[in-house]
């Protein structure tokens, strides 16, 4: 692993940039990578840095092999009033918008758990590549809540209304084979092949436009929010303004010299 990131020793993550990629690593092992509030401000920090870095083109977030993250801790959050219920939840909404908004593309790299809030960072990221032996969820509805941190407008969106209600009100676990069957991972890999499918992923979207991905995300998460006569409005709007880019110039004078691009991000 390469050195910490900007020289920041994280308590609750690891963060480093290896060959333009950003790594974050839920790093609290011993709790199953359970998410608190040090986790979500260290993470939100870390993923703000990376989208601005030029340095990074993608960022691939991951846990151990053991659990991507295994949702809330409950021994820090079962004893909050309704008021710090709130600010709690307002620091998770920060951190899966600062993966869902981020200008790089962002890898989830799935093994072991991924339950609760775990789960609705993976539906934050732009792929999914999930281990076969993983183990998926949204249990809160047993503890007498529900997702919160965006599980219920993700959900619906990556799949569809009753697949999402079936999980949402039962809370049932299901399997790496379920999620690909319903639309929530992009790749099922065995446990020890899942950092290598990820680092595959990104190394291929890294030598990608950075302008050009920037503005596909953001077109395509729009897409949830836009008619459809308003979505291709801002497709239109976002296209043309990449024809103001060097990145635009260099792909297709690429193409049409049958060489390959070299994009700056400019």
């Amino acid at each position: 692993m390469a050195e910490n990131y900007r020289g920041i020793d994280y308590e609750t993550i690891l963060a480093w940039v290896e060959d333009g990629i950003g790594y974050l690593q839920f790093n609290r092992p011993k709790a199953f990578n359970a998410v608190n509030y040090k986790l979500l401000l260290e993470a939100t920090e870390a993923l703000n840095f990376f989208s601005d870095d030029p340095e990074v083109k993608v960022i691939i977030i991951c846990g151990n092999e053991n659990a991507f993250a295994a949702g809330a801790d409950l021994k820090a959050v079962a004893g909050y009033t309704a008021f710090e219920a709130r600010d709690f939840l307002d620091k998770v909404h920060q951190c899966m918008f600062a993966i869902e908004d981020n200008h790089k593309p962002t890898v989830a790299a799935v093994r072991g758990l991924a339950l609760g809030g775990g789960l609705e960072t993976v539906m934050a990221c732009d792929i999914h590549i999930i281990a076969e032996n993983a183990t998926l969820g949204l249990p809160e509805i047993n503890l007498g809540i529900f997702p919160g941190a965006g599980g219920t407008q993700r959900f619906p969106r990556i799949t569809s209304m009753n697949i999402a209600k079936q999980y949402i009100l039962t809370g049932d676990f299901f399997d790496a084979q379920t999620a690909l069957r319903i639309g929530l991972a992009n790749m099922v890999v065995p446990a020890e092949e899942v950092m290598d499918a990820a680092k595959k992923m990104a190394r291929k979207l890294a030598k990608k436009s950075p302008l050009a991905l920037r503005e596909a995300k953001n077109a395509v998460n729009m897409s949830m929010n836009y008619d459809i006569k308003a979505g291709c409005r801002a497709e239109q709007i976002a296209w043309s303004m990449l024809f103001a880019s060097e990145d635009q110039k260099e792909g297709m004078n690429a193409f049409l010299e049958s060489r390959k691009a070299e994009f700056k991000g400019k």
